[in-house]
């Protein structure tokens, strides 16, 4: 008789009763925010909320791009984007200012808390967004490229007291030739690119274009109160909720269409960052780039002296790939990087052809060197401090003298073959050997195949100590026997 064969439905019921309580809210246990929110169906009384608190760098590009696009999968009727940042990277800065453009929803710029700023690359984020706001005690401005106008007294910069609402127009009377001159071709082809950029982005919204160009080419900065007088920002609110009730009713454009706001009684849902923009944050750092990259050589390094220890191969491999990951993405000059690689090199081969430190601190040269040219960008944030790279070049230089140490006292160690370095030596036997002075044996001392005679008959893998040498035969005995010389011995 055949037998059916059991539903899974019967299957189940035969589990015990906390198996199938812990089956039955696993969805719940699941629903984390970033996983089933991002596929969750369209609300139509939801607003997205995104954090940007540091410098503009490759990690909040990633994070606000994915978080446009999920509050657009959701349904979200508005994006609020909250900063508080010093500047950035202008490459971040124009992939966010893009996302922005290309969004399907209005996004609200909110440079909040009070004491917060939305300077350099923020002015430009905050300009593209489709509704500016800042928080009473914030400010805005100094847009100028860092890579250009640093210094505490920057070419072309204004004096303290232009920076107002007044001062919408400093450089008016000035000839255009005395403004140029000021700065090189190349500083003034970035200058010009950037106060075109963010003359564009006023334009498109409607802005004080005056004052935006006025940021980029002479550093003035706003507040609150002063840039919703100059018509920089849309709205001053003391909160999120308080954004979204003057927000309410006003009409923005949209892809090139109007999009009439309702936000009145939206439901915020906040999207602080996940973990792979904290890891991208990380990683992206010059600083921690540039630590593993040096512990990834290290670690390389570890493994072909020590064959076979596999984590620090493996953990060098990791952090090798890490750090270099992390250097392209950043705008880094690749004269920098090809002499920190060389210098690494350099290091490498001091421990497998022992110059006595020559080859090592040349390296230890090209390292510091390379690590100072790194960066082009002086971006805040983006800058390797100075007490880093002394400090990895320091012990580097440590690593280079213990391993010239380790060479010189390998070069004064007496040779495997001399007759000091034999005598009451221990060995192996590799054959066996009939004693009575015969020459037929072979064993290993010091590293090396000897031939060997004993009085004694050996056998094979038994240990013995040298007595002495005649000729190239090692005169030994029974490790227990050859406490004394044989009579013949030299």
């Amino acid at each position: 008789m055949s037998r059916q064969p059991t539903s899974l439905l019967s299957r189940i019921s035969q589990l015990p009763l906390w198996v199938i309580a812990c089956l039955a809210f696993l969805p719940c246990a699941l629903h984390t925010p970033g996983w089933a929110d991002a596929a969750a169906p369209a609300s139509s009384s939801s607003s997205s909320l995104l954090t940007v608190d540091g410098p503009i760098g490759p990690a909040y590009a990633d994070y606000i791009e994915r978080g446009i696009a999920q509050a657009a999968a959701r349904g979200s009727r508005l994006l609020v984007l909250q900063i508080d940042t010093p500047g950035g990277l202008d490459t971040s800065m124009r992939l966010i200012v893009r996302a922005i453009l290309a969004a399907p929803l209005p996004v609200a710029c909110y440079v909040a808390p009070s004491g917060a700023r939305a300077a350099s690359a923020g002015t430009y984020i905050l300009y593209a967004c489709h509704i500016a706001s800042m928080a009473p005690g914030t400010n805005i401005g100094a847009a100028t490229p860092v890579q250009i106008g640093t210094g505490p007294d920057p070419p072309g910069s204004a004096p303290p007291g232009d920076a107002s609402p007044g001062a919408d127009k400093p450089d008016a009377d000035k000839p255009a030739q005395e403004k140029q001159g000021q700065h090189s071709a190349m500083e003034n082809k970035a200058i010009n690119d950037a106060a075109a950029y963010l003359r564009g982005l006023a334009q498109l919204r409607g802005r004080n274009a005056v004052w935006a160009e006025a940021a980029v080419r002479q550093s003035v900065s706003l507040s609150a109160e002063d840039a919703l007088a100059a018509k920089v920002v849309d709205i001053v609110a003391r909160d999120v909720p308080a954004l979204l009730a003057q927000a309410h009713g006003r009409t923005v454009s949209v892809r090139g269409q109007p999009w009439r706001l309702d936000s009145a009684g939206l439901v915020l849902a906040a999207t602080p960052p996940d973990w792979r923009t904290r890891l991208l944050a990380t990683i992206t750092n010059p600083s921690v780039a540039l630590i593993l990259l040096s512990v990834g050589v290290y670690g390389l390094l570890f493994e072909f002296m020590s064959p076979g220890a596999v984590l620090p191969g493996v953990a060098g491999a990791i952090c090798l790939l890490l750090g270099l990951y992390g250097l392209q993405l950043l705008p880094i000059n690749y004269s920098g990087l090809a002499l920190i690689l060389f210098g690494l090199a350099c290091m490498l081969a001091e421990a497998f052809l022992p110059s006595f430190g020559v080859i090592g601190f040349g390296g230890v040269i090209a390292f510091v060197i390379g690590a100072l040219l790194l960066l082009d960008s002086e971006a805040p944030g983006f800058g390797l401090p100075l007490g880093l790279v002394a400090g990895i070049g320091f012990v580097a230089a440590l690593l280079v003298v213990g391993t010239a140490q380790v060479a010189l006292r390998t070069r004064r160690r007496p040779r495997p073959g001399a007759l000091g370095a034999l005598e009451s030596g221990i060995g192996e036997m590799l054959s066996d050997a009939p004693g009575k002075d015969a020459r037929e044996g072979w064993a290993n001392v010091g590293g090396e195949t000897w031939q060997v005679a004993a009085e004694a008959p050996l056998k094979r893998g038994e240990r013995v100590r040298v007595l002495g040498r005649r000729g190239r035969v090692l005169l030994v005995a029974p490790l227990e026997q050859g406490s004394h010389p044989p009579a013949n011995g030299h």
